[in-house]
């Protein structure tokens, strides 16, 4: 049988004409209705059914990205060609400047000694605190306020005012600053645990999500040297001190801060977040220490004249005091003692009146101790001699003044020793009236032979802000300065020169120039000796031996004004000084200055010692009551300290006076 076919499925449609009929009047079967063709790509949608979706062609979004990227692509070639081809050199220029920091090492400043190489002033070692401003930038800081922060944690370590500190810390464009100078280990040790702490929050904060903000990554320091004085206010008016930015602001250390100083030296290096890159290479100029100073000081017996001054100064409620030691055979000075002092280590200390060295620096009238050159010119002029026979009256009218000694007294019957002795002003000027057939005339040769002393010229130590002192030409001399000269009024000159007078007498008559230096020792370990001071001859031997004599009886003779000086067991010559001190205010004479000058031992001699103490106001104001003692205390201490030894013999105690007739 052949097989069934399948039941056809009905398509509904029209429903058919009962009894076979159709529409078009026809009977029978009808034959199967065609389905109809789709258009290609086309479906039919049957009906209750839903419409499929249609994906739209990936190339036009494929060929839109690939522009875009490649846009992007040329954007960044142009920009890479612009920096490593067109600007390179600027763009390495800058990333160089950004990534290196330069800065100076200050090279080791000299040590200053004295003559047994004790040290006077030498340096430790000390920090420079500096800071990169650009740290401090809220951008690389993460901090918006992190220049005045750093500031107030720095500001009570450093000692400054935190408005300066911002001000640095917030310097626009700069990658280096300076805090603070020479600051000691311990404040960068106290900085340096600052910035540990802050270090360790700033990483943590980080690790939580947090900025990271680190105020002080920005604080670094520069290794330095700092300068300190052991010995405290010590010679402080010779030694100077050295300002904050390491250069020498006043004395020796302003006077040869060339030497001191040495070459700085510098160091650049890689750093990155305020620390420095071992590995990124850098260059070093190293640093030249400076010269080690070796001066002609010693110690000990600049110890005994400044205690010895200072104690006398706030005895006598004076102004001020100095005390001059000095060799006699080589002008080297022993000591150069100002009294008040300073101490150079903490200038915040000092007053204006104390910093300086007054001892050249001050310029007064000398009064009595002046007379020793007067009568160094009588008696190499031959005007006289130290017998020769002077009658002093108790009043002397010359000029438009009417002259008197320290004390009214009968008149005296004076040799010529004798004035000198009892320090006679009107002795002094009758002897000195010798010098020429008429006052003009004795003037000039008075002049000649101050000037050959030193007076009125600076004493060749080139002491910063020495003075010269004050001595006019004989036409410029007022009518009283004419017969006030010869006893130590209308000229001036400092302690220094002062000492210097009495060295050449000591000295057989050889002025020597004061020393103060006696070498250097440079970085190669060589001492060089100072220049030999110049040498010039005053006066003769003859006659400074005479003078030598003469000076002894001021301190061994009763009738002497400095016997409170007198040392046992060596002898002794000295000149006592009393005068009327100019007010440096007001112009005008007020108060008195005392003094004492003289050498030992007097017969082989080898230590000058001058003292002056500038209005005494408690007690005495008599050279020899109260610079006389001061003399014997300072040249007690230095004929023991040089192993001096005492005289061998008598002084040969010259006539201080005559009688009458005789």
């Amino acid at each position: 049988m052949p097989p069934k076919e399948p039941p056809r499925r009905r398509v509904p449609g029209p429903a058919r004409p009962r009894n076979g009929a159709s529409g078009s009047g026809r009977s029978g079967p009808r034959p199967p209705a065609r389905r109809p063709r789709s258009a290609p790509g086309r479906t039919t949608a049957r009906p209750g059914a839903q419409r499929a979706l249609r994906l739209g062609s990936p190339r036009p979004r494929l060929r839109l990205v690939s522009l875009g990227l490649t846009l992007v692509m040329l954007a960044f070639v142009a920009r890479l060609l612009q920096v490593q081809a067109v600007d390179a050199s600027a763009y390495a220029a800058k990333a160089e400047k950004n990534r290196y920091l330069e800065y100076t090492v200050a090279a080791e400043r000299g040590e200053i000694t004295d003559r047994k190489g004790v040290a006077l002033a030498t340096s430790v070692d000390a920090h420079n605190i500096t800071a990169d401003p650009k740290m401090f930038t809220p951008e690389d800081s993460k901090a918006p306020d992190a220049p005045q922060q750093a500031a107030a944690l720095l500001a009570p370590i450093l000692g400054k005012d935190v408005d300066e500190l911002v001000k640095k810390l917030s310097a626009p464009g700069s990658r280096y600053t300076v805090l603070a100078y020479r600051q000691t280990p311990q404040v960068w040790k106290q900085i340096k645990d600052l910035k540990s702490v802050f270090a360790e929050k700033a990483y943590e904060d980080k690790l939580k999500g947090g900025p990271g903000a680190n105020v002080l990554a920005g604080v670094l320091q520069v290794p330095t040297t700092k300068r300190v004085y052991p010995n405290g206010d010590l010679a402080a008016g010779i030694l100077g001190f050295v300002s904050a930015d390491g250069k020498g602001g006043g004395g020796l250390e302003s006077q040869l801060n060339k030497e001191l100083a040495g070459e700085d030296g510098k160091i650049r290096y890689a750093q990155a977040g305020g620390r420095r890159v071992p590995t990124a290479g850098g260059s070093e100029i190293p640093a030249v220490p400076g010269s080690d100073i070796e001066l002609t000081i010693d110690r000990d017996i600049q110890w005994a004249a400044q205690k010895a001054i200072s104690d006398q100064v706030e005895k006598s409620k004076a102004d001020r005091g100095y005390v001059i030691v000095q060799n006699t055979r080589t002008g080297e000075l022993l000591a150069m003692a100002n009294a008040p002092g300073y101490d150079p280590n903490d200038l915040s200390q000092a007053t204006s009146a104390s910093l300086g060295n007054a001892a050249l620096q001050d310029v007064y009238e000398p009064g009595s101790t002046s007379k020793v050159m007067s009568m160094a010119a009588v008696l190499e002029e031959k005007a006289a001699t130290p017998g020769t026979h002077v009658t002093v009256p108790n009043r002397l009218h010359r000029g438009d003044r009417l002259f008197k000694d320290d004390v009214d007294h009968p008149t005296w019957y004076l040799t010529l020793n004798g004035v000198l002795a009892k320090s006679s002003n009107i002795g002094t000027i009758l002897a000195t009236g010798q010098l020429g057939k008429t006052q003009a005339e004795s003037n000039q040769v008075l002049y000649s032979y101050l000037r050959k002393f030193g007076l009125g010229s600076k004493t060749g130590l080139g002491y910063p802000g020495e003075s010269p002192g004050l001595l006019a030409h004989p036409k410029d001399w007022s009518t009283s300065q004419q017969y006030t000269i010869p006893f130590g009024q209308g000229l001036s000159l400092n302690a220094v020169q002062a000492a210097s007078v009495y060295s050449t007498i000591a000295n057989g008559g050889v002025r020597i120039a004061p020393t103060l230096v006696r070498g250097a020792k440079g970085s190669d370990g060589r001492f060089t000796a100072a220049e030999a001071p110049e040498e010039n001859r005053v006066v003769s031997e003859k006659t400074a031996k005479a003078l030598a004599t003469m000076l002894e009886s001021v301190v061994d003779d009763r009738e002497g004004t400095g016997t409170k000086a007198a040392i046992p067991g060596y002898r002794v010559a000295g000149k006592t000084g009393t005068a009327n001190r100019v007010d440096p205010v007001r112009g005008v004479y007020k108060g008195y200055t005392a003094s004492f000058a003289g050498f030992a031992p007097a017969d082989n001699p080898q230590i000058t010692v001058y003292c002056a103490i500038q209005n005494p106001t408690k007690g005495s104001y008599f050279g020899g009551q109260i610079c006389g003692p001061i003399y014997k205390q300072v040249m007690e201490f230095a004929l023991k300290t040089l192993q001096t030894p005492p005289s061998g013999s008598e002084p040969p105690r010259l006539p201080v006076s005559f009688k009458p007739g005789e």
